[in-house]
């Protein structure tokens, strides 16, 4: 995981200042601190360090797209939670997360506010409530499904808040004075109705299947089809990579399981043949 995630964040650095991406040492640590410009510097402060199981802080209040106080709380309880971290006035990277977000949450059958909510919360303090009902309109315009706005919220909020939740998820950035910009890396996070982390998914361009295999999970099956179901025995969430992968032995119980529903209904079918021909007789 940790070469992966080193990549991620040389390529942070590769789109907004543009230099040759080195390998770095990660350096953790759970505030954020103004960053030197130079690009090894800002490399080093970058990271995403996972946090599986860990509650986020529930009780943080922030500011919703349309000015309204609410505490993190206000969207757990019922339905799991798909959370990403971005700054609305990000030049490049943020947009590419949501996009891939977005792209991947399209073709599901899953759909926000009845099966599960979408929360972006800005981790530049300084961005306010009306940035972020810009940034929802156009990102509704983009997933084109009329009637789930209430699924979907964009926040802001102050440094002290900001820090809770980016220390709960493991997500190191790092300010730049000289550009005005943030070198983050990207994910997007997968929490329970409960409010405890359940997976991470990285990069910019999210599988669909992925996704909803960790809604599905993150509700212990209580959402979706009987085929997600069957399908999350057929594949395991791999931490190292932030995707699921085919697992063998998933594969063989499911093949088992069909086997013996197959046995079954023959059985039963005999058996109806047999009492109807008793019956002609």
């Amino acid at each position: 995981m940790r070469a992966q995630l080193k990549k991620t964040g040389a390529l942070v650095l590769a789109l907004t200042i543009g230099v040759t991406p080195p390998v770095i040492p990660v350096v953790h640590a759970q505030s954020v601190e103004p960053a030197s410009t130079r690009p090894n510097d800002l490399i080093a402060k970058v990271d995403v360090e996972q946090h599986l199981g860990d509650p986020l802080p529930l009780y943080a209040p922030f500011t919703d797209e349309n000015g309204k106080d609410v505490v993190l709380g206000s969207y757990f309880g019922k339905k799991p939670v798909v959370l990403a971290l971005v700054y609305y006035e990000c030049p490049m990277l943020c947009t590419l997360v949501l996009n891939g977000l977005v792209s991947a949450a399209k073709p599901l059958d899953l759909q926000p506010e009845r099966d599960f909510d979408v929360v972006v919360v800005s981790f530049d303090p300084t961005e306010t409530p009306d940035l972020a009902l810009a940034k929802k309109a156009t990102y509704m315009d983009a997933y084109g499904r009329p009637g789930t706005e209430n699924g979907w919220h964009f926040l802001t909020g102050k440094r002290e808040q900001i820090e809770m939740l980016t220390g709960a998820l493991g997500f190191r950035y790092a300010y730049d004075p000289k550009s005005g910009e943030y070198a983050h890396a990207a994910a997007i996070y997968v929490a329970t109705p409960e409010g405890k982390i359940s997976r991470y998914l990285f990069g910019v361009d999210y599988s669909s299947r992925d996704l909803k295999l960790s809604l599905v999970e993150a509700t212990g099956g209580t959402i979706g089809t009987l085929a997600d179901k069957l399908l999350l025995l057929c594949y395991h969430y791999d931490p190292d990579t932030g995707t699921y992968t085919r697992a063998a032995l998933g594969v063989m119980r499911v093949a088992g399981l069909v086997t013996v529903a197959a046995i079954v209904l023959l059985i039963l079918t005999m058996r109806r043949r047999e009492r109807a021909q008793g019956e002609i007789r």
